[in-house]
């Protein structure tokens, strides 16, 4: 598998050269209710380009008509058919592990219960009915009951697969257990893991889109499709797994440090403020040296575990800062596959850098 050691140059812009954009929700186009900055705007000049944007949720709990709302009321252009829950995918996931009319036991939502039916499963809520096979994911109802009787089920040898593994959810009250820690129970029980996940990570949800969303019985190939996210450790992550190109904005989780100090595994191929970039062309970032890196007006260099940038005030401030984050990243990265420990790397003055390029100063 190819992961990005570098960032990908596009003359043109991402929406041009990527057919299918798939597109995470909270922090890329709303955080709970509110709008993300230039969301809609990025979107509806990505259509006019040609890019079919589409959306992709780990949340398993919410039907995609119910997202879709949402989003047409923050002035984005959208409809159900658009959404990709995890739900959806893990239905379509159990359809490659399980006989059709399997019994499958559910704990979750009645969006992921409607999913398993549609997918020719008989769905079942007691252990006594001697499932095949139980699916697990969030909800806010979860009770002691579906937890026992999933356990009860894997226990007779029901095969264990869960919509995501994420270990927290945000909530209105702040960060509560997620769909992974609530399988902590019932790994600790039973001493089985789950066989398959849906959600990202993992990048089935992405290998489903593209057939979806495709207008002929063959999927979209993967190189027009292109994962948008804010989080490296589930959106970036999922596009590497999968051979995706990908694009990280700063609207949401990742912060510059996170991006420069990330692992291969969860390295971009692209770096926007936000969702205006899919309409920009993004410049390359190129090695003038050992430990030294160029994009455009920016230079970084590193010293030891120190890493400065050397770049004029216009240079910083006509670029919103990510040209110094481009070049940062890249010579970061050279620098950590080379042996270089995470944890010892200064990148402190660049981070200030981006941080006051970010607001023209």
């Amino acid at each position: 598998m190819n992961h990005t050691r570098c960032l990908k140059a596009s003359e043109q812009p991402l929406a041009r050269r990527y057919a299918l954009a798939l597109l995470d929700l909270d922090g890329v186009v709303y955080r709970g209710d509110d709008p993300v900055v230039h969301a809609s705007e990025g979107i509806a000049k990505a259509q006019s380009e040609g890019m079919r944007p589409s959306y992709t949720t780990n949340n398993p709990s919410r039907f995609p008509d119910t997202v879709a709302e949402q989003l047409r009321g923050l002035g984005v252009d959208a409809d159900g058919s658009d959404i990709i829950t995890s739900a959806i995918v893990a239905a379509r996931m159990l359809t490659h592990h399980l006989a059709t009319g399997a019994k499958v036991l559910i704990v979750g939502a009645e969006h992921l219960r409607d999913e398993v039916r549609k997918s020719g499963f008989e769905v079942v809520d007691d252990a006594r009915a001697h499932p095949g096979a139980v699916l697990q994911s969030w909800h806010k109802d979860l009770s002691f009951d579906e937890l026992a009787q999933a356990a009860y089920a894997i226990e007779q040898g029901a095969e264990y697969y869960v919509t995501n593994r994420d270990m927290t959810i945000p909530r209105e009250q702040g960060i509560a257990p997620g769909n992974g820690a609530m399988q902590l129970p019932i790994i600790e029980t039973t001493g089985k893991h789950p066989l398959d996940s849906a959600g990202k990570p993992e990048s089935a949800m992405y290998d489903e889109a593209r057939t979806l969303f495709s207008h002929t019985d063959q999927p979209i190939p993967g190189d027009v499709c292109l994962p948008v996210g804010d989080r490296l450790d589930t959106d970036i992550e999922a596009a590497n797994r999968g051979d995706y190109d990908s694009l990280v904005v700063l609207t949401g989780v990742a912060t510059p440090r996170m991006i420069m100090t990330a692992s291969s595994m969860q390295r971009p191929t692209f770096i926007a403020r936000d969702l205006l970039g899919l309409d920009m062309a993004h410049p390359a970032a190129t090695r003038l040296g050992e430990g030294e890196w160029r994009c455009r007006g920016c230079v970084v260099r590193r010293t030891g575990t120190r890493f400065e940038l050397d770049a004029s005030d216009e240079a910083m401030g006509s670029y919103d800062g990510l040209d110094a984050l481009r070049a940062a990243s890249c010579a970061v990265w050279e620098a950590m596959d080379g042996g270089m420990d995470a944890n010892l790397i200064d990148v402190t003055s660049i981070e200030r850098a981006i941080d006051a390029g970010s607001r023209g100063e």
